[in-house]
């Protein structure tokens, strides 16, 4: 099969706890390169660190996890072209999600969420465990602890880096995103199905999605007949997208997602989402 032509779309998806300000490294070097790279936020999360700290909107406590899914869902069918999806932790399940659902030209997960079926690690879980134990936690947005940033996120990073780099990345995330993770809802795949090329990556020392999930994620994803890879960076935690050496994870994760495309035919996508249950943004 002749190859195809390469994708000049790149759509970046952060993770919880995070905004599309945490892409903007990766997002300014895929641009050097000739890439149109989108990275829209979560629904309500389209404003700056510190309006989200100080003027949350009260809807983004009652967000679900197919919300995002399909608030992507949609941003990715008005495009143009299949775009390469790339996301981090619970970006990396929305990507697997939207893989699933046939969009895109190629996808990668970086340190990714699993998706139903994969059994969370034990460090995982106490990386976690504020969530699950904080009251009514199903109803409210929460705020990560600087502890539990220095610890369980970014437990890689030097300590006289961490405290800046909490203040400038770190907002609150529905708490409801875990529960439903945990319990499936918005979070099954359809499989085994072709879907577009996958790429899964494991860092050494993350303990907020250990290797072993990774490694766990990557085989429930190869009995699908698509492309399916694993990547492990060493020295690094959760965080590595922001870290020192993240221009390697970058270049890596391009050059895949660039390869795996140009091989993959197209495949018909499912259908829209219904209209009750089109994406919610922050002006509805």
């Amino acid at each position: 099969m002749p190859a195809l032509p390469s994708p000049k779309t790149i759509v970046l998806i952060h993770g919880a706890w995070l905004t599309p300000a945490a892409w903007e490294s990766f997002r300014a070097r895929y641009e050097a390169k000739g890439f149109k790279v989108l990275t829209p936020a979560w629904p309500y999360l389209d404003k700056s660190v510190d309006e989200l700290r100080t003027n949350l909107d009260p809807r983004f406590s009652k967000l679900h996890f197919k919300d995002i899914v399909d608030h992507y869902d949609a941003v990715i069918r008005a495009l143009p072209e299949k775009p390469i999806l790339m996301g981090h932790s619970f970006g990396g399940l929305v990507v697997q999600m939207l893989l699933d659902r046939g969009l895109g030209a190629a996808g990668v997960a970086i340190d990714p969420a699993p998706p139903f079926g994969v059994p969370a690690h034990p460090v995982a879980v106490w990386t976690s465990l504020s969530v699950f134990t904080t009251w009514n936690s199903w109803n409210r947005a929460l705020t990560m602890s600087f502890k539990d940033f220095t610890t369980g996120f970014a437990n890689t990073l030097p300590e006289s880096e961490m405290r800046a780099a909490y203040d400038k990345y770190i907002v609150p995330t529905p708490g409801r995103i875990f529960f439903e993770a945990l319990l499936g809802k918005g979070s099954k795949l359809t499989s085994p199905k072709t879907r577009p090329p996958l790429l899964l990556t494991a860092a050494e020392f993350d303990r907020t999605v250990p290797t072993p999930m990774v490694k766990s994620i990557t085989k429930k994803q190869s009995k699908s007949p698509s492309k399916t890879e694993y990547k492990f960076f060493p020295a690094r935690s959760h965080f590595l997208c922001q870290e020192e050496g993240w221009e390697e994870v970058a270049d890596y994760a391009l050059d895949w997602a660039v390869d795996a495309a140009r091989s993959f035919a197209p495949i018909k996508v499912v259908e829209a989402a219904s209209e009750d249950t089109q994406p919610r943004t922050g002006t509805a």
